[in-house]
């Protein structure tokens, strides 16, 4: 008798298999996709932005540091600007240390005049 429950035991057909090798890899590219489109292509553009405003710097400028000063380019070069503060404050800054441009009130003015 305990052959036949032996038997009974046996490999089930189609029950057992494993996965292919592609579907075991097809929740992590997904997960990959989601995590490209919602994080590293978004903070490319941003990064690519960054780096298209610090090129654009010019003498005259009104800038903001990450540090959280504010300042008015007075002079510039390739890694280094000079940042007038206050009136005859000048320090050197970094110009990757510079987070954005801010606007003026004249500026402002100027844009909602046209």
């Amino acid at each position: 008798m305990m052959f036949n429950i032996a038997y009974a035991l046996g490999p089930q057909p189609g029950g057992g298999q494993a996965p292919s090798g592609f579907s075991v890899f097809v929740p992590l590219i997904l997960m990959f996709l989601v995590f490209y489109f919602l994080l590293i292509r978004p903070q490319q553009k941003k990064q690519r932005t960054h780096q298209d405003m610090l090129k654009s710097l010019k003498v005259g400028d009104r800038v903001m540091t990450s540090g959280g000063l504010y300042g008015t380019i007075v002079a510039g070069g390739d890694h280094i600007v000079k940042l007038e503060i206050a009136e005859k404050v000048r320090v050197d800054v970094s110009r990757s240390h510079i987070a954005g441009k801010v606007e003026s009130k004249e500026t402002k003015e100027v844009k909602e005049a046209k």
